[in-house]
């Protein structure tokens, strides 16, 4: 991953600016700031040669742009879709029916999952992981993070091996602590309901709208059609309703963990 995102915070936060005054002074938007910190996108020639002037820092961000753009690891095209919706949505809600969401993987974890496909070269999975870590942040770190709430049945806390796994459920532990961030699971005794059909994701957008998300094995596509969205969104409740709190739910994650 780039180091320039953490460059431009460190200069920020020297500066003692915000993302909105850094926008205001370069005359640009202040998601396209907020796009740079968050390694979502990478500044154009005259982008950095204007955050430069502004920083004082000669030429250090042109040229970092530049071994940015060079080391970028472009979405999937079939991925763009979706990916726009987590960058502008307001809430984000993820069913998993049988893995680890890729929002909440680690990098051990993700790598096993990728490689397990049988599919792929190891350049690729090393690719497909350093992305999917690059997203996480896109998505998590930024400074003003969409609400996320995450169903996993609990058969998904159960694979992998053991000494990827248990890490893996620390993290998920851990992830439950952030203000915005509410994960779910379905516990066995559920028995069978209406998620184990399978996975997939909603976008509520800030204008209030809604988009689903579903995905095979080759690839995804956002599903925008109102009647098959509403009919996620009764999945959604019908899946929530079986859930355990969030406290439960944590309490069940570091119980497995005990018995890793």
């Amino acid at each position: 991953m780039s180091d320039l995102p953490a460059r431009f915070k460190r200069l920020r936060a020297e500066r003692a600016v915000t993302q909105d005054q850094v926008a205001e002074a370069i005359q640009v938007s202040d998601s396209l700031i907020a796009a740079f910190e968050t390694n979502r996108l990478v500044p154009k020639p005259d982008t950095a040669a204007t955050l430069d002037a502004y920083f004082g820092t000669g030429d250090e961000i042109q040229k970092a742009s530049i071994e940015a753009r060079k080391n970028r690891r472009p979405t999937p095209t079939w991925f763009r879709p979706w990916r726009e919706v987590e960058d502008s949505a307001s809430m984000l809600r993820y069913f998993q029916a049988t893995l680890i969401p890729g929002l909440l993987q680690t990098e051990a974890y993700a790598h096993a999952v990728f490689a397990a496909s049988g599919t792929l070269t190891a350049d690729e999975v090393a690719s497909r992981v350093a992305y999917r870590m690059e997203r996480q942040s896109a998505i998590l770190d930024r400074d003003q993070p969409p609400f996320c709430v995450f169903i996993l049945d609990e058969s998904a806390l159960r694979c992998g091996r053991p000494e990827i796994a248990k890490d893996q459920l620390k993290y998920l532990a851990d992830a439950s602590d952030r203000a915005n961030l509410f994960v779910h699971v379905v516990p066995d005794a559920a028995g069978l309901y209406v998620g184990r059909s399978g996975s997939f994701a909603l976008g509520t957008m800030l204008g209030g709208g809604m988009v689903g998300y579903l995905e095979d094995f080759y690839e995804g596509r956002v599903i925008d059609e109102p009647t098959r969205v509403d009919g996620l969104d009764r999945t959604w409740q019908a899946i929530a309703a079986v859930a355990l709190p969030c406290d439960q739910s944590r309490d069940l994650i570091l119980k497995l963990v005990d018995e890793r």
